[in-house]
């Protein structure tokens, strides 16, 4: 019952477990999508601005060419020839120190006739042909253009983190004037290449920055979630099973109420019967002692009718028990009354009480004369399960706002199967019990709001724990 009821209460706080973990991985998710998102917009960016960059830095060649190369060459020379050793010198001079420090790793100019590369960084490549392929094309017609080159495996691409990233620009050379816009004759072609592997590295390592910042903040949110999470699954499991507790008092109740009503109307009707039956048997003995005193007759009667109403008296205190009279008392002055009370069968039978007190025990608030049937029921069921006697230890101690009464025995223990049915009224395993001895013990424990537990010790024997609270709960 209590399982299901449990699975029952908690479904609905389940359902917000689980789509809080759900959310919270759509989340983390989510974030690593937006984050190579990012990635991409920011190489788009990236690629823009090396194109305006691109941009600039043809113009400024431009200019640079036409004051500082074209206007002293046809000053001195009459033409442009850059197979001649001084010109190529002096166009390498203005193109280096126009990018000087800038992040550029090519440039190649080309004629405007037959493809041929005239002016390279690189020396192996002056005089080749062919090499500028559409985006020359384009230059020859006014046009700009771009190519983003990347150098790496499939993954090293997909993850937007190639080797080596560059960008190729191809774009007309014009004749220009000082300060003046370049709209002039297309005298050339200019290709340039820049490396933008250090940017885009920049780039990925801020992202990646960002998305171990996001795993850590998500995995301390899910440390965080699975705290909440356990602690609401503890508090619904513990209400939950408190209302079942509740649940089964209030259900026990309605049928001990029942069964009270029908025993005392059963005791009553039984009771003045067996009275008048003990009060004859006494007569009958008295009168046959005089003429067959052997006679064990009445002896019978007497005993047989003082257990019949033994048997009445249980059912009667388990039923309907008497409230506990509250008053000051102290367990172990309690404790050595019963040993006291118990001392002659103990001697006879063999028996040791090992008593251990932890510390100073404090009084509390209890009934002690039903504390006292308590203890003597449990020292008798200890007795009972060591037939040829042997140690039964008793441990009393304090426990802050408690005092702990554990009594052991030495005995077989008992059976798993029976353990689970102790508590049941009328159940026993002796042949003369009544089933009802720990069903009022456990009835007296829980008036006086304390608990008992009772299980088998590792080695062999039984364990009996009871629990009072030291002041009494309103």
């Amino acid at each position: 019952m209590a399982p299901r009821s449990f699975e029952e209460k908690s479904k609905p706080f389940r359902l917000v477990k689980y789509f809080t973990f759900t959310s919270l991985i759509a989340i983390f998710l989510g974030t690593v999508i937006l984050c190579f998102l990012n990635i991409h917009w920011a190489r788009t960016l990236q690629f823009k601005k090396s194109q305006d960059y691109a941009r600039l830095l043809i113009e400024n060649l431009n200019h640079q060419i036409y004051t500082q190369f074209q206007v002293p060459v046809f000053y001195l020379f009459g033409k442009i020839q850059l197979s001649d050793k001084k010109q190529f010198h002096l166009m390498d001079k203005v193109v280096r120190n126009t990018f000087h420090s800038f992040k550029v790793d090519l440039v190649n100019l080309y004629d405007t006739q037959k493809n041929i590369i005239s002016y390279s960084f690189d020396p192996d490549l002056v005089g080749k042909k062919d090499l500028g392929g559409e985006g020359y094309l384009k230059a020859l017609n006014g046009q700009y253009t771009f190519k983003l080159v990347q150098e790496g495996n499939f993954w090293e691409k997909l993850l937007g983190m190639p080797q080596k990233i560059q960008v190729i620009t191809f774009a007309p050379l014009r004749e220009a004037r000082p300060l003046t816009p370049i709209s002039g004759e297309i005298l050339g072609v200019v290709e340039i290449v820049q490396d933008l592997s250090e940017d885009y590295k920049t780039i990925f390592r801020f992202q990646i920055r960002i998305i171990i910042s996001c795993a850590v903040v998500m995995m301390i949110l899910l440390v965080i979630l699975i705290f909440v999470v356990k602690k609401g699954e503890g508090i619904i499991q513990q209400r939950t099973l408190e209302r079942i507790r509740l649940k089964e008092q209030l259900s026990r109740a309605e049928r001990l109420s029942s069964l009270g009503e029908m025993v005392a109307g059963i005791s009553h009707e039984i009771r003045n019967p067996l009275g008048i039956i003990r009060s004859s048997a006494e007569l009958l003995k008295k009168k046959m002692d005089k003429t067959a005193p052997m006679n064990t007759i009445p002896d019978v009667i007497v005993e047989e009718a003082n257990r019949l109403n033994s048997i009445i008296t249980d059912f009667l205190n388990y039923a309907k028990p008497h409230p506990p009279n509250f008053a000051p008392c102290r367990v172990d002055e309690i404790l050595e009354k019963n040993i006291t009370f118990l001392d002659p069968e103990l001697e006879a039978q063999g028996y040791i009480i090992k008593k251990r007190y932890n510390g100073d025990i404090p009084p509390i608030q209890a009934d002690s004369g039903m504390i006292y049937q308590v203890f003597l029921n449990i020292l008798i069921n200890s007795m009972q399960a060591m037939p040829g006697g042997g140690e039964i230890h008793v441990d009393i101690e304090s426990a802050g706002e408690t005092v702990n009464i554990i009594f052991k025995d030495k005995g077989k223990g008992i059976p798993q199967e029976i353990l689970e049915k102790i508590w049941d009224p009328f159940f026993t395993t002796k042949e003369t019990g009544t089933g009802l001895g720990l069903g009022i013990v456990k009835n007296i424990i829980e008036a006086h709001n304390g608990s008992i537990h009772i299980e088998n010790r590792p080695i062999y024997g039984a364990q009996v724990t009871i629990q009072l609270p030291v002041n009494r709960a309103m």
